[in-house]
């Protein structure tokens, strides 16, 4: 098992799993305290790396393409306050973390999961019922229906009809995008049968968000509706030439010497659990076989 204790927060990896839980700082932002503690498979996980700086790191996972609807509805657009795949690393601890990136490493190789995308969602998204309040509305959630109620600040030409009440069956697509700039975020539905191109001011199917300290709330919404809607791989399945999963965005068959390399580790790893290697040779000779991958 690895671990790693951080004041903005604390990421373990039993082999199986990655169980991140955030930090009391208050750096750590709004978002991932909501959300609490995240469980990860291991075969959701793309790839893990360490950014050193001078005064601090950064833990980054990366997950497979389709496999967590937060990320689905956001399109990777969370800033790291509120972003639970990186974690701070302080400058003494980077030993740690680097033992940690080697452990998650090493699991991804021994069990040959693949970076592709996936065709089915691997995380659940936030629990139902919640709800949310940010920018010129509230945005609340049960499972079936989406509810969005006005506040002072809507523009009489979306308040006017007052609340809106939105079928889950009746929703094709939902997305969440921050603030930048100038230019507003917002948290907007695409409701089937409905046509309108106007911005989120006056789109009674969006709320608009300002780029205040709330408007990540939003992004939970919008993850517990997409994870209920269809996957985005089913459409692949139905062009020409596409296959269940992304089948076709696969990469090439790894070579013999890392096939034989991925063997290595599997005998490393049965040698250790015979009791034949100590973990500190285990270690040792695994840092070996990774260096050559």
């Amino acid at each position: 098992m690895a671990e790693i204790i951080q004041r903005d927060g604390t990421w373990i990896f039993d082999g199986d799993t990655l169980r991140l839980t955030p930090g009391r700082d208050k750096n750590v932002g709004l978002l991932r305290r909501t959300l609490g503690e995240l469980t990860v498979p291991l075969g959701a996980l793309a790839g893990v790396s360490l950014e050193q700086g001078r005064k601090a790191g950064r833990l980054r996972l990366r997950l497979r393409d389709g496999a967590d609807p937060l990320l689905q509805a956001t399109g990777g657009k969370l800033a790291e306050p509120n972003d639970p795949y990186q974690l701070t690393v302080e400058a003494d601890r980077f030993g740690v973390a680097e033992y940690f990136v080697d452990e998650v490493r090493g699991a991804l190789l021994l069990d040959q999961v693949p970076t592709g995308p996936v065709d089915g969602y691997l995380l659940p998204g936030p629990a139902v019922p919640l709800s949310a309040s940010a920018g010129d509305g509230t945005a609340s959630f049960d499972g079936e229906r989406v509810r969005l109620e006005w506040n002072w600040k809507t523009e009489d030409a979306k308040s006017a009809a007052g609340a809106r009440t939105l079928a889950l069956v009746d929703i094709t697509a939902v997305e969440w995008r921050p603030a930048a700039g100038l230019e507003n975020g917002c948290l907007r539905f695409t409701v089937r049968g409905s046509g309108t191109k106007a911005p989120p001011k006056y789109d009674p199917d969006s709320v608009e968000l300002w780029g205040f300290k709330r408007d990540p709330l939003m992004a939970l919404v919008a993850a517990a509706v997409q994870v209920r809607l269809p996957h985005p791989a089913a459409a692949v399945e139905d062009r020409p030439g596409g296959e269940p999963g992304g089948a076709a965005a696969a990469g090439p068959e790894p070579g013999a010497d890392h096939d034989a390399l991925l063997r290595r580790l599997r005998e490393l790893g049965e040698l250790r659990r015979e009791g034949v290697l100590t973990d500190e040779e285990f270690a040792l000779a695994k840092q070996a076989v990774l260096k050559r991958l």
